[in-house]
C-alpha cells in the first residue's frame, strides 16, 4: 500500500474535473519510456519458534527495517515511527501485520528487476539471520489466527482495519494474513491503456491459477488453491471485482474517473496525520460537504490517495497495476512481472492476447474470476474450457512478446528465461499450491512447520 511521507496542503484545490481525469492522462509515455515496476510481499517470522513479531520488540519489524541503513537505505517516518525506508531501488515498507514489500523502482528490462529483487532479498536475508527472523513466499499465513498477528503503526491501517468488518467478512485477512506480487505497467495513449486494461483483467484468473500459493489457513488446508484470491470476494464489494464498465463501449479515462467517485473513501491526509473519512463520499468532497473535513474542498493529493484505495483485479492509477497473483518464493518473483510485460509491452502479443479472450461475455468472466481460487487451472472459461487449455498458448504469446523485445542481459540472454517458472507449472499441470499440498500428505508427514524451511 501507499506510502505518504508529507502533507500536501500546498498542492491546488480540484475546481475541475479535468483534474481528475489529469493523473491518468499524464500517464502516457512513449514506448521507449515505458517502465517496469514490481512490488512483491513477504511474511516476517521467527526463526526460533515461527512467531509473526511485532514492530517495537527487539530484533522486531523496526529493527529490521532500521538494519537496511547499512546498505544505503533511508528511514521514511509517520508519526514518529520509522514505516519504511526509502532508496534507490525503491521503498521498502509495511503491510498491516508487518508483511515486508519491495516497491520496486521503474526499470527498463526485465533483467534489471530481477537483479533488484536479488538485491533486496540479500539485504533482508543477510539482516534476518542477524536478527534471527526468517521470510515466507506464500500468498497467505499457513498457520497465524488474526489475533495471533501484530499491527503495524501506520494512520490508514487503524482506519482500515475499523472499517473492514463493516464492510465485509474478509477484509481483515486480507489486511493481515495475505501477500502477493503485483506489476505496474505503463501505456502509451488511451486507447492503449484501455487495450491492455481489458486484455489484464480478462487474462488476470489464470495469472492467479499460475500463482495459486495459498493453500492452508490455519494449520490445514482450507479447501482453495489461492486462499488470497477467495478473501477478495467478500473484503469490500464498492472496491474489488472484475469491473463490467471496463468492457463496455465508450470505456477511458473519464468512466474510471465515474466509478472511483463511487468508491467510498477511507481517508483524508493532513498535517502528516490521517482523518478518518471511512465510507464518505469523494463527491461530497468535491462540493465541500465531507462530513469529516467540514467546507473544506480536496486537494489533487487526496485524488492521488483516493485512487489507491480501490483493489480491483486490475487498477488504474497514472499505470496499470496487475494485482491477481499470490506471493511466492524467491524463484517465481520475477516470473509475474515477465508474464505481463510479454503480453502487454509488444503490440502484436497485445493484439493476440486481447484475441484470445475478446469473446467472452461478461457473465463467463465472472464466472471464471469465481471459481479460480478453488480450482487453479481447471477453471472453465467462456465458451468452454478450462484455463488448463489456453496457459500454454498464453504463455507462447508472452515468449513471443519477449523475443521481440531484444531485451540482452551481458551474456545474450533475453527476458523470456524469466517464464521459466510458469513453463514449469504448465508442464507438470500442478499449480504450486498443489505441490504444497502434495508434499504435506507426502514428503511432509502431515507436518505443515516443514513450510518454513522451503519457501522463502
Amino acid at each position: 500500500m501507499s506510502t505518504r511521507q508529507a502533507s500536501d496542503k500546498n498542492d491546488p484545490v480540484i475546481e475541475s474535473r479535468d483534474q481528475l481525469v489529469a493523473p491518468m492522462a499524464a500517464g502516457e509515455k512513449p514506448r521507449a519510456a515505458w517502465r517496469i515496476g514490481t512490488e512483491h510481499e513477504k511474511l516476517v517470522y521467527r526463526t526460533a519458534d515461527f512467531r509473526a513479531p511485532s514492530y517495537d520488540e527487539p530484533g522486531g519489524i523496526r529493527d529490521l527495517l532500521l538494519s537496511l541503513r547499512e546498505f544505503g537505505w533511508e528511514p521514511i517516518e509517520e508519526g514518529g515511527k520509522v514505516i519504511a525506508m526509502g532508496g534507490a531501488d525503491g521503498t521498502v515498507s509495511l503491510e498491516p501485520a508487518g508483511q515486508l514489500e519491495l516497491s520496486g523502482a521503474p526499470l527498463e528490462n526485465l533483467h534489471q528487476t530481477c537483479a533488484e529483487t536479488g538485491r533486496h532479498l540479500q539485504q533482508v536475508k543477510q539482516i534476518g539471520d542477524r536478527l534471527g527472523l526468517g521470510y515466507l513466499g506464500l500468498g497467505m499465513w499457513p498457520d497465524k489466527r488474526r489475533d495471533e498477528l501484530p499491527v503495524m503503526p501506520k494512520g490508514r491501517y487503524d482506519i482500515m482495519l475499523r472499517h473492514m468488518p463493516r464492510v465485509g467478512t474478509m477484509g481483515l485477512d486480507m489486511m493481515l494474513r495475505t501477500c502477493t506480487i503485483q506489476v505496474n505497467l505503463d501505456y502509451g495513449s488511451e486507447a492503449d491503456m484501455v487495450q491492455k486494461f481489458r486484455t489484464s483483467l480478462a487474462l488476470q484468473p489464470l495469472a492467479t491459477a499460475l500463482f495459486a500459493n495459498s493453500p492452508f489457513t490455519e494449520g490445514k488446508p482450507n479447501g482453495f488453491l489461492s486462499y488470497r484470491s477467495h478473501i477478495w470476494s467478500d473484503t469490500d464489494p464498492h472496491r474489488t471485482g472484475m469491473l463490467p464498465f471496463v468492457f463496455e463501449d465508450g470505456f477511458g479515462y473519464e468512466r474510471y474517473v465515474d466509478y472511483m467517485l463511487d468508491v467510498p473513501m477511507y481517508f483524508v491526509f493532513r498535517e502528516g496525520r490521517y482523518i478518518d473519512a471511512a465510507g464518505q463520499s469523494f463527491r461530497d468532497f468535491l462540493d465541500g460537504r465531507l462530513p469529516a473535513l467540514p467546507g473544506e474542498k480536496p486537494l489533487e493529493s487526496d485524488w492521488i490517495d483516493h485512487l489507491s484505495t480501490a483493489f480491483p483485479e486490475v487498477r488504474l492509477k497514472s499505470f496499470l497495476e496487475m494485482r491477481g497473483a499470490d506471493g511466492g518464493p524467491w524463484n517465481r518473483i520475477c516470473a509475474l512481472p515477465a508474464l505481463w510485460v510479454g503480453l502487454l509491452y509488444d503490440q502484436g502479443a497485445l493484439d493476440a492476447a486481447w484475441n484470445l479472450v475478446k469473446d467472452w461475455d461478461m457473465a463467463g468472466r465472472e464466472a471464471l474470476r469465481a471459481s479460480v481460487p478453488k480450482l487453479g487451472l481447471d477453471a472453465p472459461i467462456p465458451g468452454g474450457g478450462t484455463l488448463r487449455d489456453i496457459a500454454g498458448q498464453v504463455l507462447a504469446i508472452a515468449r513471443q512478446g519477449l523475443n521481440a523485445r531484444g531485451q540482452l542481459n551481458a551474456v545474450g540472454d533475453n527476458e523470456a528465461g524469466f517464464l521459466g517458472p510458469l513453463d514449469d507449472v504448465v508442464a507438470s499441470g500442478k499449480v504450486p499450491a498443489q505441490v504444497l499440498l502434495d508434499k504435506l500428505g507426502g514428503a511432509w508427514g502431515g507436518d505443515l512447520a516443514r513450510v518454513y524451511d522451503e519457501h522463502f
